[in-house]
């Protein structure tokens, strides 16, 4: 049977060019005395935006592999598919991220709901699980009430999961079902009841992406309140902990923090929590090994700054085709952004200045940040020229992809510095 490593992280590569930058970052880690499954992630909606497709994900995972000689697990994730496009990425992947966002607030049908309520009958009253500040008070309304906003999403990833496993037999591959893009962050007793309906179902859940409180946008820090967070997230920790073992989920099912890329305010929190439980996590990145992409280009100078300058400014021109498919995770102020003509006339430090994450650097702007995060798009456009001076820029560009993945996000989660 596939399984997950205690810690797992979501490598996106938007080109599929920065495997090897990216398995560097992870065996420096492994040097330290930590070993992290990679799992290339990527959407149906990036492979439509880019022109690419989950073969050749999966021909760019196994190419890293055997480029940097990597010798533990690593996966091919299908990020957030549904029954729509799950078929295009059967022979590729072996990590399935079940999105059933669609489905949530939309109730079962009544019998269902019913059986559901009579299932989860026994565990109405009061419910102590170990580690929470106070029992819990549940009440067959407050069964109910679950039952209705999370049982057909539920239900919904159980097609996902049995079609999958149809075709590719139980225990070949990883399933990770994500509750993330709910409107509200899930209380201690819908995870709970959650994970019952995910076991009624018989999904072998290895990672679940629970809806966590504040804000989780695209490339730049979590806003809210970290104090908040930690609670929550501590919360749910020890609720899974009870969950296996009451309803048989595989033992190694573990927290996943989806748009976990960058949230460096989040990190001390949560390596201290796993670590006093004991617990693993999987931690999903995409779009920051893109930022670093054209960070290296810039400091590459020549035609590289020039690039990493035009995308800008036909971002800054296209900002409301760009920022429609991402709408819900993104704040960018205009008036905060740049304009094109002052962008172009900003040196290799400037640029890089204002895109890199470093919250102590006056000049870094997260609104600039936001929109080029979301311009891969207009990269794409570019077609072979754009990866050919990937390729003649590399020594820059994976510097700064291994880096920022070993430095910003792997030290101070898992390793504690």
């Amino acid at each position: 049977m596939k399984t997950l490593l205690k810690y797992s992280i979501g490598i996106g590569d938007r080109f599929g060019r920065e495997g090897p930058a990216q398995l560097e970052a992870l065996q420096f880690a492994e040097r330290d005395g930590v070993t992290i499954s990679p799992v290339w992630n990527k959407s149906f909606r990036e492979h439509s935006i880019i022109g690419t497709t989950p073969a050749d994900t999966r021909s760019a995972a196994d190419a890293a592999v055997h480029d940097r000689g990597w010798k533990h697990p690593y996966f091919v994730d299908a990020d957030h598919i549904s029954l729509k496009t799950v078929d295009l990425f059967l022979s590729s992947s072996d990590f399935y991220t079940l999105d059933v966002a669609d489905f949530i607030s939309k109730p079962a049908d009544a019998r269902s709901i019913d059986a559901f309520v009579r299932l989860a009958g026994k565990f109405t009253g009061r419910l102590d699980i170990p580690g929470l500040r106070a029992p819990l008070n549940v009440s067959e309304d407050d069964v109910r009430k679950v039952a209705t906003k999370y049982l057909l999403a539920v239900q919904e990833a159980g097609k996902v999961y049995r079609h999958i496993e149809a075709t590719k037999g139980a225990g070949s591959f990883i399933t990770e079902v994500s509750t993330d893009e709910a409107t509200q962050s899930q209380t201690p007793a819908e995870l709970f009841f959650i994970l019952a309906a995910i076991a009624a179902e018989g999904i072998p859940v290895q990672t679940i992406a629970p809806k966590f409180t504040g804000k989780f946008l695209k490339g730049i820090d979590y806003v809210g309140s970290v104090d908040a967070f930690a609670r929550e997230f501590e919360d749910d920790v020890c609720v899974i902990a009870h969950a296996v073992g009451i309803f048989q989920l595989p033992a190694n099912l573990k927290l996943s923090v989806h748009s976990g890329s960058d949230k460096f305010s989040l990190y001390p929190s949560i390596h201290r929590i796993i670590c006093e439980h004991g617990v693993g996590l999987h931690l999903k990145t995409a779009g920051t090994t893109w930022l670093e992409e054209l960070i290296g280009l810039a400091m590459s100078g020549g035609r590289g700054i020039a690039t990493a300058q035009a995308i800008y400014s036909d971002a800054y021109k296209r900002i409301d085709e760009l920022c429609k498919p991402y709408e819900s995770v993104i704040e960018i102020d205009r008036r905060r952004l740049p304009e094109p003509t002052t962008v172009n006339g900003w040196n290799k430090e400037e640029f890089v200045a204002a895109l890199r994450h470093d919250q102590s650097n006056p000049k870094y702007n997260i609104h600039f940040r936001q929109l080029l995060h979301l311009s891969y798009k207009l990269a794409a456009e570019m077609g072979d020229d754009f990866l050919h001076l990937l390729e003649r820029s590399s020594d820059f560009v994976g510097k700064n992809v291994t880096e920022n993945l070993y430095q910003r996000h792997i030290k101070p989660l898992f390793l504690g510095s």
